[in-house]
């Protein structure tokens, strides 16, 4: 284990100087342009895939289906997440994240390729598989291969990263499905990875190869692993549940939260949900920024096109001017001279968070103009962008060098579980005040949604990112003895 310093952050017992320059430098720059090329692909496939989904859907006659394409690449991302953090921190990152890579490219490639719906899903799972490797493979590769310096700018790259998709992604999807059938937008990713493979995993072997410096190899933990099925099933199950309106989905949906619960608790750090100061409070916070705002983001393309008759097309574009000034939140907090002030300015971000959330139904008033909401969101991504990194960069001072990978794990896993259990929550309080049922962003029978409904779904989801600027005051742990080791999460 590690000890922390005065200010209650991880010292590593060694740093090499870092070579002149900044991400870019010469000694940096084929890694970094490496690694935030796989996060360009993961980020358009992300943003693509919802406009030619239901165009593979009918095609395979699986249109009954159709949700657990998404359920499937989610389910199977959590296996991968806790795989890749006991993977990385016992061996390094340089095969969770070659695997990842090609899992997901498999992926692509037997969804591209499928002649049924059931294939099609096959492949979105081992999509998700792939992909819960790599997101949690790349933070173990932040901090073992960049100086504490520099992985705030690398962190602030990755979300810098999500900006060109999330605008191109969806308009370069339509226009391949259209002119050349939806099986491309699968098959032409898995080509592009040969770029970031050659750039990256050279650079990753030699700087990030092997155990952490100075300790021997965690044992490989059964335990976590079991808890990985756990949660992936019991993840699996209740997304099951929440697709059928039968009673007797009921039971599912509890064989689900029996597997479920005790797995999140032995998967996050202990006193996680008790907001504990240090790396609990920090796992916490993500969870509940994310949630929170994509459970709310879900809802507002539906608000507008339903209750101001917007349409479509710019009801999404009410929402793109989010991807710069997420980028820009994240910049703003890498900057060197914000080290001293990133928990206060992680408590600001929330507060941008709650109130963007927060103002939004008040376009359900006839009097308030709809460009209401393009601003508000754009100042609630402001604030996303400042949280998701500010919490990337604590973690990884908050852990020890050997505990990267599970502690990258975890935070994950709060983000991901968090955006599902409050966008179910956030559903069925919509259904309840006569919203329509909703699935993805999609709502049947609510063109005659009562206002309320959404201000139900609304107002609950800028109360819990309020509660997230307290849990922002907790995120630096207790400062301790130089000696005094640091009791295992």
């Amino acid at each position: 284990m590690t000890a922390l310093d005065d200010a209650g952050l991880a010292a590593p017992a060694t740093e090499a100087p870092a070579p002149d320059g900044g991400v870019l430098g010469r000694g940096y720059r084929a890694l970094s342009i490496g690694i935030v090329t796989v996060i360009v692909l993961i980020a358009f496939e992300a943003t693509a895939v919802g406009t030619a989904m239901p165009v593979a859907a009918r095609d395979l006659d699986g249109v009954a289906l159709y949700a657990f394409a998404f359920s499937a690449y989610f389910t199977t991302s959590l296996f991968g997440m806790v795989v890749a953090g006991q993977w990385a921190d016992r061996r390094g990152p340089l095969g969770p994240v070659g695997a990842g890579i090609g899992a997901f490219a498999a992926g692509l490639l037997l969804a591209g390729t499928a002649t049924s719906m059931w294939t099609f899903i096959a492949g979105r799972a081992v999509q998700g598989l792939g992909g819960g490797l790599v997101i949690v493979a790349l933070y173990v590769v932040v901090s073992r291969a960049y100086p504490a310096r520099l992985r705030p700018a690398i962190l602030a790259a990755f979300a810098a990263a999500w900006v060109v998709p999330s605008i191109v992604g969806p308009l370069a999807a339509g226009a391949v499905t259209q002119h050349l059938g939806w099986r491309w937008v699968f098959l032409g990713i898995p080509v592009l990875v040969l770029l970031p493979l050659g750039l990256a995993l050279p650079q990753i072997r030699r700087r990030a190869g092997g155990a952490p410096e100075g300790s021997a190899p965690e044992p490989f933990q059964r335990r976590r692993i079991t808890l990985a099925f756990g949660i992936s099933a019991g993840a699996g199950l209740l997304q099951y549940a929440a697709q059928d309106l039968d009673p007797l989905a009921l039971l599912p949906g509890a064989a689900g939260a029996a597997l479920l619960v005790p797995s999140v608790l032995g998967l996050l750090p202990r006193g996680t949900y008790r907001a504990v100061r240090g790396l609990p409070s920090v796992v916490l916070l993500r969870g509940i920024a994310a949630g929170s705002f994509i459970a709310a983001e879900s809802f507002v393309p539906l608000m507008l096109v339903t209750q101001r008759g917007v349409s479509p097309t710019m009801a999404g574009f009410s929402l793109a001017a989010g991807g710069a000034t997420w980028a820009i939140g994240s910049w703003a907090q890498s900057r060197p001279r914000m080290e001293p002030h990133r928990e206060r300015l992680a408590a600001l971000g929330m507060v941008l968070v709650a109130a963007a959330i927060a103002t939004v139904p008040l376009v359900l008033l006839d009097s308030v103009p709809v460009w209401l909401v393009a601003v508000a969101w754009a100042y609630g991504c402001l604030g996303m962008g400042i949280v998701t990194s500010a919490t990337s960069v604590l973690l990884l001072q908050l852990s020890a060098p050997e505990e990267a990978g599970t502690n990258s794990a975890a935070l994950q896993i709060s983000d991901g579980l968090s955006n599902t259990l409050l966008l179910a929550a956030g559903g069925a309080a919509f259904a309840a005040l006569g919203g329509g049922a909703v699935g993805h962003g999609v709502a049947q029978g609510a063109g005659g949604a009562h206002p309320g409904a959404f201000v139900a779904v609304f107002l609950p989801m800028a109360a819990i990112a309020l509660i997230g600027v307290g849990v922002a005051t907790r995120l630096r742990a207790p400062a301790a003895r130089p000696d005094a080791p640091v009791t295992p999460s």
